[in-house]
């Protein structure tokens, strides 16, 4: 073999179309990448807003359960004054026992109340953040 028939034979073979070919794959990817971009900035958009809101919603649902706890501390305060106070009149024994037991009962009483509303409002909060599980992930899903 002379050096013409190496050269002529580890050529490639030409493309009539190559130069368009190319170019219609490079504005493919260049449209894909495009749309790939696109859709991951709809998806981080969305995925901001959501945390934002939930973010927004848990801090309102801790104020509003930071202030019905100090309500309930300075409602809770008083009625132990308001106890004291009375204490300091008891004539006898009997007397002394029995405002003792209705200040327990009452206590009782208001103590469960007061658990059950902190924990509707704890709870409240917990369900603001539930959408941060699932609402971030799925537009990245969406987008990919």
């Amino acid at each position: 073999m002379n050096k013409n028939t190496e050269t002529t034979a580890t050529k490639p073979a030409s493309f009539p179309n190559g130069p368009e070919a190319f170019r219609d794959m490079a504005e493919k990817g260049a449209t894909q990448a495009k749309e790939t971009y696109e859709n991951m900035t709809a998806a981080s958009t969305e995925a901001a807003d959501l945390i934002k809101n939930s973010y927004w919603t848990a801090v309102k649902g801790v104020e509003d359960y930071n202030s019905k706890f100090i309500e309930f501390a300075r409602a809770n305060t008083n009625a132990a004054f308001d106890f004291v106070q009375k204490m300091s009149g008891v004539n006898s024994p009997a007397a002394f026992i029995e405002l003792w037991t209705e200040h327990a009962r009452k206590q009782a009483e208001t103590l469960t109340e007061q658990s059950k509303q902190l924990a509707a409002r704890a709870q409240k909060v917990t369900r603001a953040t539930e959408p941060l599980k699932t609402g971030v992930v799925n537009p990245f899903k969406h987008a990919a």
